[in-house]
């Protein structure tokens, strides 16, 4: 950063090691200066749940119009152009996936992925919250707009279309990240109770939902002029509209043998139970495991190391996406990494290298290491996920085996090692044959609400129901963290 030239004006809303490209310019020729651009495509995840949904989206062709199902009775919005459109956004904190869906054939058309612009905002929710109540309020929600507008640009130049064609967006994300999508003051969801505004109100009776619907031109979406935008329901706190679009996508309302569901994530969400009861917490893990606070941690882009063995004579080998030469290491690379060091007793189960050494190198290409603070990082990270998982289990009263599966959720969750997984405590201590990935669950269930009103009338009101664990009020909510913070299996109940 010292050999650039000073912050300018225009980039006083930055924070960190972030620049402008079109500001920032090099002061010293002779420096060796790395960087990368915020525009890193991640890996598109094109596998896992599927859901059959029967057509009943709000837009429609009744014969030469295309007509929209409004509260108030159908409204003609314009003339038919072959077909139409609409856009489902699962809006993480890290990355952003938008699948465009034809509304007449249910197909989705085009997959879009790309780092969450947000980024220099801080790595996690809270950061972002602090970001957005400081000196530069609504930059976040500008660079999102920004960013998915250049996503359909992208889309409808690949595939020949119009941006009239596309008629409604569909969001979800967890609270924080839809609250700021819709321009909605987030600096609730950051104090005690942790509550969004619009949560508040529904809770007061002052509205029946906690779902959202604006226009697109409000929200400057570059679609149809008319087209609308849905948000989906919040369930609790941080517990947004992404959980329960998982849970939309599992078809959790016809549910009948108890589940574990774990969205894994900057903020991880564990749902248990079936259609009868449904317990439900937000984990803050924090970026540990998607590229923030490791050493060498990014996420799953081209040159992360994805996958570890380490051999008898303790040497490592990694896996690398894009098969290109390794500049860092993602989730699914560290639990193996942290497994691999712990089945070789390379490492003990408190995260204390047996020679006592400072780090370990992963990879002899670029020297890639993993340190003692870097592991400290991954065991808070890694006990946030744990605490979630213990409490609520505890608190829902049926022992491990009496669950009919665990059901992974999230892009990094479905490129990890179950077993690894396991050993280092990082999911609960469940057999094998009833681990079950289950992809980008979160999106699936927005592409169901794209095109059903009903399903979305439906988990409007089943997330009304779920019950929300508050972890941090556990009287032992410490000695659950602790316990977590350790490199061994979660012990059954």
């Amino acid at each position: 950063m010292n050999a650039l030239t000073p912050l300018t004006e225009e980039e006083q809303f930055l924070r960190g090691n972030y620049r402008l490209a079109c500001q920032a310019r090099v002061a010293d020729p002779l420096a060796d200066i790395d960087f990368s651009v915020l525009r890193r495509q991640p890996r598109i995840l094109t596998t896992g749940t599927k859901r059959t949904t029967e057509l009943q989206p709000a837009y429609s062709r009744v014969g030469d119009d295309v007509v929209y199902d409004a509260p108030d009775g159908p409204v003609v919005v314009d003339n038919y152009k072959d077909a139409i459109y609409g856009i489902a956004a699962d809006l993480g904190t890290t990355t952003v996936v938008l699948n465009l869906v034809n509304l007449e054939s249910s197909e989705t058309e085009y997959t879009a992925s790309f780092e969450n612009p947000q980024r220099f905002g801080g790595s996690d929710i809270m950061n972002r919250i602090v970001y957005d109540g400081g000196p530069n309020p609504g930059e976040l929600r500008a660079v999102m707009m920004s960013s998915i507008n250049f996503e359909i640009g992208e889309m409808v130049r690949t595939l020949k279309i119009r941006r009239r064609q596309i008629f409604e967006i569909v969001a979800v994300g967890n609270t924080t990240m839809r609250e700021l999508f819709f321009g909605i003051d987030v600096q609730s969801i950051g104090q005690r109770p942790y509550k969004s505004s619009v949560e508040d109100e529904f809770r007061s009776n002052k509205r029946t939902t906690t779902a959202l619907s604006t226009t697109a031109s409000k929200l400057g979406l570059r679609i149809h002029p008319k087209a609308t935008v849905y948000g989906g329901p919040l369930i609790a706190s941080h517990l947004g509209a992404d959980t329960a679009a998982d849970l939309l996508a599992l078809g959790i309302e016809d549910q009948i043998e108890p589940i574990i569901l774990v969205d894994v994530g900057t903020n991880t969400e564990v749902v248990v139970g079936n259609k009868d009861r449904l317990l439900a917490a937000s984990c803050p893990a924090g970026p540990a495991f998607e590229g923030g606070e490791v050493t060498y941690g990014m996420p799953g882009y081209d040159g992360a190391v994805e996958k570890v063995a380490i051999d008898d004579s303790g040497s490592a080998d990694s896996w690398v996406i894009g098969d290109i030469d390794p500049i860092g290491i993602c989730g699914s690379g560290l639990i193996d990494l942290l497994a691999e060091l712990r089945r070789t007793n390379l490492m003990d189960e408190l995260g204390k290298f047996a020679d006592s050494g400072g780090e370990y190198e992963f990879s002899s290409s670029n020297n890639l290491t993993l340190s003692r603070a870097d592991i400290s990082a991954l065991a808070q990270a890694k006990a946030a996920n744990f605490c979630g998982q213990a409490i609520v289990l505890r608190e829902y009263g049926l022992p491990l085996d009496k669950f009919e599966k665990l059901y992974l959720a999230g892009g990094f969750a479905n490129y990890v090692d179950e077993s690894n997984a396991i050993d280092i405590g990082f999911i609960a201590n469940m057999p094998l044959d009833k681990v079950e990935k289950i992809g980008n669950a979160s999106l699936e269930g927005a592409v169901i609400m794209l095109l059903s009103t009903l399903k979305r009338e439906e988990i409007e009101k089943l997330a009304a129901t779920v019950e929300h664990v508050e972890l941090e009020t556990a009287p032992d909510f410490f000695e659950f963290f602790v316990e977590g913070c350790l490199f061994k299996p979660m012990e059954a109940e």
